[in-house]
């Protein structure tokens, strides 16, 4: 079992992970916006990769407890819209 700072640390770098997963996923989707069109699928395949990615943190946090579950699964509500968005 952890140790309280162990935990804490770990919490910490899970998330902070998943918030830079978050950004670069952002930052794909507008390179997207403003590429020219024989280059936004390249972008689009990088961005679907990080939303993915922040998709199994998020469950990897929900199972690990280490935030508050109702934000994790409206989080995953909106991600879910997000793939969809994406993938449409």
């Amino acid at each position: 079992m952890m140790n309280n700072s162990a935990e804490k640390r770990w919490r910490f770098t899970l998330l902070k992970n998943l918030e830079d997963s978050v950004l670069s996923l952002l930052n794909e989707l507008i390179m997207a916006k403003n590429a020219p069109k024989s280059l936004k699928s390249a972008y689009l395949i990088r961005a679907s990769s990080h939303l993915e990615t922040s998709i199994l943190k998020l469950r990897l946090c929900l199972e690990l407890k280490i935030t508050n579950e109702t934000k994790i699964f409206q989080i995953q509500a909106k991600t879910a819209e997000a793939g969809r968005m994406l993938g449409g």
